[in-house]
């Protein structure tokens, strides 16, 4: 069995007598590998690394450093099928390769922008002045990685970071480390200056806690649920920590009578299969047009039915869905189900664990239609492949209860109509919008949430400009001197 060690200041330590975590592939139900339980202590050693080397990574150009995010990405693209193994045998997700090619194109974008991320020169008042806005580093980062998309979202944490002069301790979910561990074997072998990345592993509770009300971090980065970033921002508040939260979502998707139902119903359902469903930004409820409901009901679940469930990592295997990521999960999932059938909803496809498996957390694509708006299944986060279905009447309507929902990180429409279109731009309250298409965040775009879905955000220069700070010099001299 693999058994990995944190990685603090360019070194592995070694794990000793210290209590470790077993990782379990949710496909088999087997351990397969163990990584340090980290403590208040280790937290401190990786901050503290990253901070001392940070003082010199902040000296080098923004070039020199994309030069080492360059090299990095193509590490990447060399162990892509290995990484991805990693991450499929971890988390069960199809597709993995896919995933850390995304990640190392990422790297390879942001590191485009050392020419391009800048700060101002301000005319003043005084005719004897200039006053110049230079944008700096924030200092150390902290990366708290979901299970979900563990390679992808280091990515988008790390990138930034090691561009605008931070440097960075990642810290991977207990679920999905062993990607995260592979990566820093990679960075080991690479150039980079020892301490710019760090990894270390353990429960959240206690490693997320003293990663962010550590008095060294500038920034902390987070990818997760909602109680989880709360405790985040709890923790950062005794130091005013900058902090940058993705959390959950409840997307809504609307389909206009006048839609293309075909190309909404097949779009909707991959969007919301995309890692069987465990994706925050996937859509997570439907509302469509009363005149069209029928038959795109039927559309959607011959769609859905197509999706078959299976280990990814079995040879020859042409499955489309994984597993979920645990029993416990899987119990979660499936007793929102069972509530929302309860409560007057009609399953028209799946409805429960899939039992032609003998072992694995695989859940049935599930439809579920006549879902009333105040459901709990319309309203809490569902992460798996569940779709509920609702029906509207007229555009007010929909939009307001699009709109009612303590998220606010996606949203979809599908219709022909300009005019419906650019009244769904303009008054659904969600950090992203998508017309006539799926989720699928681009990385020049901005990913970010309102409400309780986060603050912050990332990807683009804004995303850049998360880990940077302005520092205002204001310069004054002699104009009269010859």
């Amino acid at each position: 069995m693999r058994e990995y060690q944190m990685y603090i200041n360019g070194e592995f330590i070694p794990n000793g007598d210290r209590e470790m975590i077993e990782v379990v592939n949710p496909s088999t139900e087997e351990v397969i590998s163990r990584v340090p339980c980290g403590t208040v202590e280790d937290v401190d050693a990786a901050v503290k690394a990253a901070y001392e080397a940070q003082k010199s990574w902040a000296k080098l150009s923004p070039v020199t450093r994309a030069g080492y995010l360059k090299e990095l990405a193509g590490l990447i693209r060399e162990n892509a099928e290995l990484l991805g193994d990693t991450i499929a045998e971890e988390q069960g997700k199809t597709g993995a390769v896919g995933e850390v090619i995304g990640a190392a194109e990422n790297i390879e974008y942001v590191a485009e922008f050392a020419r391009r991320y800048s700060g101002e020169i301000v005319p003043s008042d005084d005719a004897n002045e200039n006053i110049l806005t230079y944008k700096m580093p924030v200092g150390v980062a902290v990366g708290i990685l979901p299970w979900n998309f563990p390679f992808y979202v280091m990515s988008r944490k790390l990138a930034p970071a090691l561009l605008t002069g931070c440097t960075i301790v990642l810290k991977p979910s207990s679920e999905t480390p062993n990607n995260t561990y592979e990566l820093a074997k990679i960075i080991a072998k690479s150039s980079l200056p020892k301490g710019v990345v760090n990894v270390i592993s353990g429960r959240g509770g206690v490693m997320g806690s003293a990663l962010s009300g550590h008095p060294l971090v500038g920034i902390v980065s987070v990818t997760g649920s909602v109680p989880a970033g709360i405790k985040i921002m709890e923790a950062a508040a005794k130091n005013i920590t900058k902090v940058s939260l993705e959390l959950g979502g409840k997307a809504p998707a609307i389909v206009m009578a006048d839609a293309d139902l075909d190309k909404a119903a097949a779009a909707i359902a991959g969007n919301r299969m995309k890692n069987n469903g465990q994706v925050c930004n996937c859509i997570e409820r439907v509302y469509v047009q009363e005149s069209v409901a029928d038959a795109f009901i039927e559309k959607i679940t011959a769609v859905m039915s197509t999706y078959d469930c299976g280990d990814p990592r079995v040879p020859g295997t042409t499955v489309k869905v994984g597993p979920l990521i645990s029993e416990e999960h899987l119990k979660e999932v499936d007793d929102m189900v069972k509530e929302a059938i309860a409560a007057g909803a009609k399953c028209v496809l799946g409805g429960g664990r899939d039992t032609t498996k003998e072992k694995g957390c695989f859940y049935q694509p599930t439809v579920l239609v006549n879902c009333k708006h105040e459901d709990r299944i319309m309203r809490d986060e569902v992460f798996g492949p569940v779709l509920p279905i609702s029906t509207f009447k007229t555009l007010n309507e929909v939009i307001e209860k699009a709109n009612d929902s303590e998220y606010g990180l996606t949203s979809a429409i599908f219709t022909k109509d300009l005019d419906v279109m650019m009244r769904a731009a303009n008054e659904l309250k969600f950090g992203e919008t998508y017309v006539n298409t799926a989720h699928g965040e681009a990385y020049q775009g901005f990913h970010a949430g309102h409400r309780k879905s986060g603050l912050g955000g990332a990807d683009g220069i804004h995303g850049i400009e998360e880990y940077l700070v302005t520092h205002t010099v204001y310069v004054s001299y002699d104009m009269d001197k010859n």
